[in-house]
């Protein structure tokens, strides 16, 4: 089983920060330094990853990684009050990238926040990458380190061999060891569970470990509690699966909820939550119904 480990967004930016940023910025000679304090005392949200770097054009700058594991509609507005106080707080430019992890039903995802009042404009434009059009050979070849445990869900990393081949690269390296539970979560998006547990050799309640199974997780109850406070725990967790399934499956998984309405035991309602966040289809889900 592996161990708890540091596998933040910015634990996996500084595995190779020179290959991250060109990568990102598409500047093939820019150069990382710092990763900075991302904290900004006028919002209660950190920023992900926030890097001082330098090119011979441009000089120095900051580089803004905003890591998303699903799209949101409110995303060109937080990265405009991002890069904003990026420049504020350091004073220097900002190139900001807004990395998006799990495909979603938006069918085109805006690269610039703009508003106009009264005639005063205001215009952000930052980088999108959208990890499911990534080729999954990048992150073998230049090398991407911090690519690895999303191999599942890059663009032709659906395939078995080549998640095992990924696997095999992070448990030979002790810096990067402890980010299988990483590839294992996003794994089970594209193969069977039982296959993922052959895969990682171990017993699939560790994914319970992974940061990304706790942030979908964490979402899906504080949505759901914010909804249904005024109505109850019970009401708060079937809030929790209706967001859950969405944002695992889909807006198609929305069937599945007058079904699990009917459902009165809170223990039940709470396996129901865990096991949408593990599962892998829609079809292992009616067979826990």
């Amino acid at each position: 089983m592996t161990k708890p480990a540091d596998v933040s967004t910015k634990k996996l930016i500084s595995l190779a920060p020179n290959n991250w940023a060109r990568w990102v910025t598409q500047i093939p000679d820019i150069v990382a330094g710092e990763i900075l304090n991302s904290e900004f005392q006028w919002i209660s949200r950190e920023s992900d990853v926030l890097i001082r770097v330098s090119s011979p054009q441009d000089g120095e700058f900051l580089l803004l990684n905003e890591l998303q594991l699903r799209y949101k509609s409110q995303m060109p507005r937080r990265m405009r009050a991002y890069t904003a106080l990026a420049e504020e707080k350091y004073n220097l430019p900002t190139y900001p990238v807004l990395i998006n992890i799990l495909k979603t039903d938006n069918n085109e995802i805006p690269t610039s926040f703009t508003s106009n009042i009264a005639g005063l404009r205001a215009i952000q434009d930052y980088r999108v990458i959208n990890l499911w059009e990534i080729d999954v050979n990048i992150a073998f070849q230049q090398p991407l380190p911090s690519l690895l445990p999303f191999v599942p869900i890059l663009k032709g990393g659906e395939n078995e061999s080549i998640i095992r081949e990924a696997l095999q690269i992070l448990r030979a390296d002790e810096q990067l060891n402890q980010l299988e539970t990483v590839l294992a979560f996003f794994a089970t998006f594209v193969l069977e569970n039982t296959l993922v547990q052959e895969i990682m050799r171990w017993d699939m309640t560790v994914l319970r470990e992974s940061p990304w199974y706790q942030e979908i997780l964490r979402e899906g109850e504080a949505r759901g509690e914010a909804r249904g406070e005024a109505r109850g725990e019970l009401q708060g967790i079937l809030s929790a699966i209706e967001i859950n399934l969405e944002l695992k499956f889909g807006d198609r998984a929305l069937q599945l909820m007058p079904e699990i309405n009917q459902i009165q035991d809170l223990e039940r309602l709470k396996t129901i939550l865990r096991n949408i966040v593990t599962g892998n289809t829609i079809e292992e889900l009616q067979q826990i119904l």
